[in-house]
């Protein structure tokens, strides 16, 4: 576990450490979206952030690679160099289309062949643990056909909601630090090395999260741009192909027992295929959305536009930040969930947990302009926008009304009491774009 968390340490220094680099250089390159209509940021923001995470995946395989327990890994398996191989060729596209805006049909090729190099290379799906039939081997064309799919889908489902500040990052970071802990259990509880690589990819790819956030934080400073979100969602869809494709669930020995017990004990093996998908559940949910939405209409499906999850938070009455805490708060729970009922199926306060997290949930979607008001003793201690207004005597008003040229009193001066509602939009560089291509503003 140590060298796991030093792993981590180091990736996400790397990447925060260069962050900042990069922003300078992608100034100096030009490599700035312009202001669309459907942006919610008012100055360009400059993207190329997938630079300074792709270096922190070489420095968090280089560290491991040099420690006395994660260098077995590299002896053992040739998964961590697969990864690699399809994590540089998948970043210099995302870096050219960041720059250039390369075609929407090379993005797409690009995504194919970089899940190709790993499947040459060994990182591939083997055999399906399925529910009432058992153990399912995989042919080499199945297997490749299953993985390359697997791969397209989770980059354009992490691609889709990058279209807030920290929204992508943080999802992704939240959904493998759940894998990361099912790996772990994998791995340590059941004996079975194979599970190894998986975790050490859920970590680093924690690391890479980790230290881009603070630089992409509502007001972002710098977006990851394609070659970010597309790198992460490869190595996302890495680590869920090693640990569904390559850890063989009969070695768990598992099967024994009656019955009703053997039900109980055989979740961890059956987990695997649904964990993936709970990863992605909500960046899914949403790709699957936004294409029959725009088939419905007679769009292209890779056109961009103002549907997504994340722009009907913002609507509905939901500030930037409270509609990426919602993100991830549903995040959180369907990945975390999924991991706990894999630990005890049986235990009926896991679902009614569930559930009732899932009732605050919805309760926070169905309240967008409630904002709680701290009581007057401890209105030193919130931030402003938690404290109390303070009723200005009428004199006060009138001078202030007259400061800002505007009329003092009668329904005018109240209206001007409210706030300006934003357009809205998506402050990200490449919403929806990891296959389409971007529109550019009219100059």
């Amino acid at each position: 576990m140590r060298e796991y968390l030093l792993t981590l340490c180091v990736t996400a220094a790397v990447t925060y450490l260069l962050t900042g680099p990069v922003r300078k250089f992608a100034i100096v390159a030009g490599a700035m979206p312009e202001i669309r209509a459907r942006d919610v940021h008012r100055e360009p923001t400059p993207r190329l952030g997938g630079i300074a995470m792709f270096f922190g995946l070489c420095a968090g395989l280089l560290v491991a690679d040099h420690l006395t327990n994660l260098n077995q890994v590299f002896e053992k398996s040739n998964e961590p160099r697969a990864l690699l191989s399809g994590a540089a060729l998948i970043w210099l596209i995302g870096v050219l289309d960041d720059k250039f805006e390369i075609d929407a049909l090379i993005k797409l090729g690009g995504q194919m062949i970089a899940a190709g190099v790993m499947v040459m290379q060994g990182l591939t799906i083997l055999w399906l643990p399925v529910p009432g039939v058992g153990t399912v081997a995989l042919t080499p064309w199945q297997g490749t056909l299953l993985t390359v799919a697997l791969v397209v889908i989770t980059i354009n489902a992490v691609n889709f909601v990058d279209g807030l500040d920290g929204l992508a990052a943080g999802m992704v970071c939240i959904a493998s630090a759940a894998f990361f802990m099912y790996a772990y259990r994998i791995w340590y509880s059941y004996g079975i090395e194979a599970a190894a690589p998986a975790t050490l990819f859920a970590a680093i790819l924690m690391g890479m999260c980790l230290g881009f956030l603070p630089h992409n934080m509502h007001p972002a400073r710098i977006f990851m741009g394609d070659s970010g979100s597309m790198l992460i969602g490869l190595v996302l869809a890495a680590g869920a192909i090693s640990i569904t494709g390559q850890v063989d669930p009969d070695v768990m020995n598992l099967f024994s027992g009656s019955e009703r017990a053997t039900v109980h004990q055989t979740v961890p093996v059956y987990i695997p295929l649904l964990l993936p998908l709970t990863i992605i559940a909500i960046p899914a949910a949403d790709l699957i959305l936004a294409i029959v939405r725009r088939t419905w209409r007679g769009q292209s499906p890779f056109a961009a536009d103002r549907g997504h999850l994340h722009h009907r938070l913002l609507e509905i009455g939901h500030s930037h930040s409270r509609a990426v805490l919602i993100m991830y708060f549903w995040s959180a729970l369907i990945a975390f969930g999924a991991l706990t009922y894999s630990v005890n199926s049986a235990s009926m306060w896991i679902v009614l947990g569930v559930v009732i997290l899932s009732a605050i949930g919805l309760g926070l979607l169905l309240l967008p302009r409630f904002t709680p008001r701290a009581p007057r003793w401890a209105e030193s201690f919130v931030p402003p926008r938690y404290r109390r207004r303070k009723v200005l005597p009428e004199s006060a008003q009138v001078l202030a009304a007259e400061a800002e040229g505007q009329p003092a009193g009668g329904d005018e001066g109240e209206e001007q009491t409210h706030r300006t509602p934003v357009a809205v939009g998506v402050s990200g560089a490449n919403g929806a774009t990891a296959v389409g291509p971007r529109s550019r503003a009219a100059r």
